[in-house]
């Protein structure tokens, strides 16, 4: 099956009319903060996108009918999430109450009750004042410029919109009988959303846009869009440049003396060597928040499966035994039937046969069901955000045999032949256990990627070191291995082989970093045609934690 967009192209549907995030230009073609974005990341990720604008409601319709695969901008909230599954936000959006000048001011959406007010259809404040009680106040239009136009001809008495599309509307219609009543009356967070259950698509735009803010392409977009409308303190970049202009015409002054000349070059030295460090600093942080992304949006998807999955499974877990126990009452029943009468039928099969098997088929869907329950609590815990100095003592063999779980169905996908040797008495290891499988899951995953077939093989071991001052963890594939000019580049940032099947070049470069948090390092050997060994050593735990 094709990945997302690499086929058909990706259908990603807007509001026509929410300036400046989205809109249609005088052209009639698709515009504003939110296109440029998607345009970004569909072309880091390789994918190709297909807009469709229209009304709110209409593309939200379109959203649940399949028509549209994904919206490029939806305000998040607890309610839309039976329906939607969110990727981390890229926008912060304030919504601000609007009035005509002269009208009585408010504080809060609380300033509301009583008053007329109008919203966009399906928006966010929709739903936010229909759950408040104000349903019947409400005045309904197509787009927010729909709303402030009606708002200025005199209808309604308030206008709840987004600040930047409200303030944005006013300047471009020039509704200069309208002002601000309320600023910020409400905050949310806006970004992509896709039908619940696509979250393949979803984690691809996911990772697109946190390519974006890794490479600086975010910050553009953003600043071209929408800082030129909101009001932002000055920066000390800011502050610095002007400082600087100040001091020129006193340096040209004093610039005729050597000695000062001498004491600048040294100083200019000094500061670059500083900055140098500090912007080496900023990129191992960027690359650690492109991660950190990538793991919020695998927070929101898996807890949008554990709710699904475990309130089901919960009525399997709590109905088998009862029904086990009716199974061996009605045993009893059915046997002197059986003795008495000879062999039935029971739905449609022969007692005989029945008798052993419904047992069997019971204890089958007890275990399957508890084994979907360890599934999805090792799922929720590998997911959940950790602090890399919250160390402690870490199994090894448990981890590995806890990220086995995670990966089960990508192995059995990718091999016929997945071997583990976990060796026994360990010596455990001080560190942040979530982060350890996190770059084992990436080992295997890299492993199953390599293989050109299903007949090929991936071993995993665990063995102590010399002395046992060290634990080891081995992963071997018999893939298509790698080429000596490319093993020196495989933990640098976004080098990647695999850009053509949606590879980002991240996975081995945060691993590359937990590690080195940890005191280990990470070893690759391979050879082109038949195969790679990615060897894991991490310093065994003393009795404390080194300081």
């Amino acid at each position: 099956m094709d990945l997302p967009g690499k086929g058909t192209p990706v259908i990603v549907g807007g509001d026509r009319d929410y300036p400046p995030y989205e809109f249609l230009d005088m052209d009639g073609r698709p515009s504003g903060y939110n296109v440029d974005l998607t345009r970004a990341i569909a072309e880091v990720m390789g994918m190709k996108v297909e807009f469709r604008l229209g009304t709110w409601s209409e593309m939200r319709k379109a959203l649940m009918d399949g028509r549209v695969d994904i919206l490029q901008g939806m305000s998040y909230s607890e309610q839309r999430l039976q329906e939607v599954d969110f990727a981390p936000p890229h926008t912060i959006v304030n919504h601000a109450v609007f009035a005509r000048k002269g009208t009585r001011p408010i504080r809060s959406l609380d300033g509301l009750a009583g008053s007329k007010v109008i919203v966009h259809r399906s928006g966010i404040m929709n739903d936010t004042l229909a759950a408040r009680g104000n349903a019947d106040n409400l005045l309904l239009t197509d787009t927010p410029a729909d709303g402030l136009r009606l708002l200025a001809s005199g209808q309604g008495d308030y206008a709840v919109v987004a600040m930047l599309p409200g303030i944005y509307i006013i300047r471009e219609n020039k509704l200069d009988n309208l002002t601000i009543a309320a600023r910020r009356v409400a905050t949310v967070r806006y970004g992509y959303a896709v039908k619940k259950g696509n979250a393949e698509l979803l984690a691809r735009f996911s990772e697109g846009l946190a390519i974006l803010k890794q490479t600086g392409q975010y910050e553009a977009i953003y600043n071209k869009w929408l800082g030129v409308l909101e009001h932002n303190p000055v920066r000390w970049e800011t502050v610095l440049k002007y400082v600087v202009a100040g001091m020129l015409p006193l340096l040209l002054l004093l610039s005729g003396t050597v000695f000062w000349s001498h004491t600048l070059r040294k100083k200019v030295a000094q500061r670059t060597s500083s900055l140098s460090d500090a912007l080496e600093e900023l990129h191992n942080n960027q690359q650690q928040l492109v991660q950190a992304d990538k793991m919020a949006a695998l927070g929101i998807l898996v807890s949008g499966v554990a709710h699904e999955v475990n309130n089901p499974n919960g009525l399997f877990l709590l109905n088998i035994p009862i029904l086990k126990k009716a199974h061996n009452d009605a045993a009893r029943i059915l046997d002197e039937h059986f003795q008495a009468n000879g062999d039935f039928t029971l739905g449609g099969i022969s007692y005989a046969r029945m008798r052993g098997e419904i047992p069997q088929m019971l204890d089958e869907m007890q275990d399957g069901a508890l084994k979907i329950k360890r599934i999805v609590n090792d799922l929720k815990d590998f997911s959940r955000p950790g602090d890399a100095a919250d160390k402690e003592l870490v199994d090894v063999n448990a981890a590995a045999e806890k990220t086995l779980r995670l990966v089960d169905t990508t192995i059995r996908k990718a091999t016929d032949t997945f071997t583990t040797h976990f060796a026994p008495d360990l010596p455990k290891v001080w560190g942040n256990s979530q982060r350890i499988e996190q770059v084992v899951v990436n080992l295997v995953l890299n492993a199953c990627q390599a293989l050109p077939g299903r007949d090929r093989a991936i071993a995993l071991s665990t063995s102590a070191g010399q002395d046992a001052d060290t634990v080891v963890l081995r992963v071997h594939d018999e893939g298509t291995g790698i080429l000596p000019e490319h093993l020196p580049h495989l933990t640098d940032p976004f080098f990647t082989t695999k850009r053509g099947s949606g590879g980002t070049g991240l996975g081995l470069s945060v691993s590359a970093g937990i590690v080195k948090e940890h005191g280990g390092s990470l070893v690759f050997d391979s050879t082109k045609g038949t195969g790679t060994t990615v060897t894991l050593t991490l310093p065994a735990a003393r009795k404390e934690p080194a300081a």
